[in-house]
């Protein structure tokens, strides 16, 4: 007889009468947290102020979540919020979905880079470094909450979520985690290894490759999200994981070709000239 994980962790981490703190929010909050806290430390090294930081930190939160938020609403059941749209705004409820979040991440440091004036590579790099371990502690987040578990199975190590159903799954929740904390160890010694001299595209490449590589492979055992995908040969998730990966292979090979790679002081210069 196999003997399976039994998982029947309580979702609600502290409970003050009606108020309650739960794992999957502590853990979202402290990846925010530990990433700003290591991004601090990557733009102390290359001499970048407390000041840029906090004005690029602070927005590019607010705009996760809402990508986290929007991305569910619109990739995955568009029709029932669009029918109850008040509910978009109960994040609480549940309905996050990380393709969104990517997309909202993209995006603003897209702007922010344009509004001053910076390399849009050379952001998205050091932010790149820093994402793996917000993501891997929102899969940990999953599995305190008994969900986006994988498909039914007989391996091992496999989970039986007591407060969902009694069948053995997959437990991809930890499958993601791990490949997303092990990714952020990497990137913790590759840019000491670079001295911080990170080719352009070079970190973006990478985390773009590999976590989109690893999530189409997870799915396959990962059980579906919404009715819509069980008569798809590939789910929403794997189709939405593509374009990223051809992204990230393309951004890898092209930070080989650049051989400058400028300090943020550098970088920063003609702009100070124009004021």
């Amino acid at each position: 007889m196999n003997a399976f994980v039994i998982w029947d962790v309580n979702p609600v981490l502290v409970a003050l009468g009606s108020l309650e703190v739960r794992w999957y929010g502590a853990l979202l909050a402290g990846g925010f947290f530990l990433s700003y806290l290591t991004l601090g430390k990557i733009f102390k090294k290359e001499e970048i102020s407390q000041e840029f930081l906090d004005k690029f930190a602070f927005n590019l939160v607010i705009w996760t979540i809402v990508g986290l938020r929007l991305g569910h609403v619109l990739f995955y059941e568009p029709a029932y919020y669009f029918a109850n749209p008040l509910e978009i705004l109960m994040v609480w409820q549940g309905g996050l979905a990380s393709h969104g979040a990517v997309i909202a991440i993209i995006s603003y440091i897209l702007y922010f880079t344009h509004k001053n004036k910076i390399p849009v590579l050379w952001l998205f790099d050091r932010v790149a470094a820093v994402i793996p371990i917000a993501a891997g502690l929102v899969r940990v987040g999953n599995l305190m909450n008994s969900e986006i578990y994988g498909t039914p199975t007989t391996v091992p190590w496999a989970f039986v979520f007591v407060r969902d159903d009694l069948l053995p799954r997959h437990p991809s929740q930890i499958y993601e985690a791990l490949v997303y904390l092990s990714l952020f160890v990497f990137f913790l010694w590759y840019y000491k290894k670079l001295a911080g001299k990170i080719p352009a595209g070079r970190f973006t490449g990478i985390i773009l490759a590999v976590i989109f590589t690893a999530r189409f492979f997870i799915e396959f055992v990962k059980d579906i999200q919404v009715d819509f995908e069980a008569s798809m040969f590939l789910n929403m998730g794997q189709w939405l994981s593509i374009p990223f990966v051809i992204i990230g292979i393309s951004l890898w090979i092209y930070s080989y070709q650049k051989k400058e790679i400028p300090s943020f002081q550098e970088i920063i210069k003609p702009a100070k000239k124009q004021k």
